[in-house]
This record gives C-alpha cells, sequence and structure tokens, in this order.
C-alpha cells in the first residue's frame, strides 16, 4: 500500500474581510483572465501576469509546480461573489528549514490600493508562520519594481540584499532581484502593524 506523503503546504482556503483565497485550479481561467484584463497588467515589464492566450498555461505551470513541491498557488477571490481578483502564491519553499517565500502576486488594477492586499499578506504570513511554523517568509521583487519594494517594507520584512544579474523579464532584458525575509520572531509586531493598517483602512 503506497503512503501518501503530506506537501508541507496542504490545501486549504484562507478567509478574512470579505476575501478568500482558493487554491487555483483550470476553473478559475476565465477569471483570472478577467482579472488581468483589468488594466491590461501583462503590458507591465516587472511582473509575471499572463497574456489573455498564456492564462491557461500559466494554471497549469502553477499546478505543476505545486505537484513538485516548490510551489502552491492560490487565487485570490471575493468571498462573496466568487469573482477573481487576482493571484498569489507561496513558492521557493523548503520544508527542511521551514522557509517559504510569498509572490507571483497581482491583482486586478481596480483592486490595488484596496486592502485586498493586505488581507492577503495577513492571511498567507499568519498561516504561514502559525500553522506551518515557518522560521522564514521571504519575498523577491524586480529592482525597478519600486512599488512592490515599498509594499513588502511596509510589511516589516527587512531588505537582505540583492542578486545582480538574477533572472529574464518578460521583455528579454535581465533583472537584479531585490530579496526581503521576515524571522518568526518578527512576526507579531508585523501582524499588529497589519491589523492596524486594516482597522484604519478608508
Amino acid at each position: 500500500m503506497k503512503v501518501r506523503v503530506m506537501a508541507f503546504v496542504e490545501p486549504v482556503i484562507l478567509r478574512a474581510n470579505g476575501i478568500a483565497l482558493v487554491p487555483l485550479s483550470l476553473d478559475h481561467e476565465a477569471g483570472l483572465r478577467a482579472a488581468a484584463a483589468d488594466g491590461e497588467l501583462w503590458k507591465l515589464r516587472v511582473t509575471s501576469v499572463p497574456e489573455p492566450e498564456q492564462t491557461r498555461a500559466y494554471i497549469e505551470t502553477a499546478l505543476q509546480m505545486r505537484t513538485e513541491g516548490h510551489r502552491f498557488a492560490f487565487a485570490v477571490t471575493e468571498e462573496a461573489s466568487g469573482k477573481v481578483l487576482g493571484c498569489t502564491s507561496y513558492h521557493d519553499i523548503i520544508p527542511s528549514v521551514k522557509r517559504v517565500e510569498i509572490g507571483w502576486t497581482w491583482y486586478a488594477k481596480s483592486t490595488q490600493r484596496t486592502h485586498v492586499n493586505t488581507t492577503c499578506k495577513l492571511l498567507m504570513m499568519g498561516h504561514a508562520f502559525d500553522t506551518l511554523g515557518c522560521h522564514v517568509v521571504g519575498w523577491r521583487t524586480d529592482n525597478y519594481n519600486f512599488a512592490s519594494q515599498k509594499a513588502i517594507e511596509r510589511l516589516g520584512a527587512k531588505k537582505d540584499g540583492v542578486i545582480r544579474g538574477h533572472a529574464l523579464r518578460r521583455d528579454g532584458t535581465i533583472r537584479d532581484t531585490v530579496m526581503y525575509s521576515m524571522r518568526a520572531g518578527e512576526w507579531p509586531e508585523a501582524k499588529a502593524q497589519l491589523l492596524y493598517l486594516l482597522a484604519h483602512h478608508s
């Protein structure tokens, strides 16, 4: 009898503030395509948003990476309607040292600058530290994605450094990658700040 080995990140739905993070599936294809079209996000050179005709392949790649154990993607949805607002993932999952990174994150333009991103980060960081028992949660972003860098720093993450000549952008240029992390001991203060921001969001 074959014994199933549990993945470090098991399927789960995370909910708060009217937002539900649902394990990404092919059922989300139309919703994800519509979310990306809200602002034509694939035209941004510093993000990983799929072009419309690549949406299914994007999901299939995420599911393959989930099978391989190093990425777990969520559809960001509006809980009441099920509308897809974007996508986010745990990635570079290293069970042996209890480390995950949070990334592959993007939202429909109409969803940006709302409570959605703060809620998603609260859910994912809380699940990583409080449920999975992670020692470290990391982030990485393009050296020219200044909005992303500011958003990560607002979470309370510390800048670890820059990996030069690290990855290709969609336009074929080579990017430097800015690395951030947060340790488990820093999570309580970061959580308090996220809850404060959500309570005072206008």
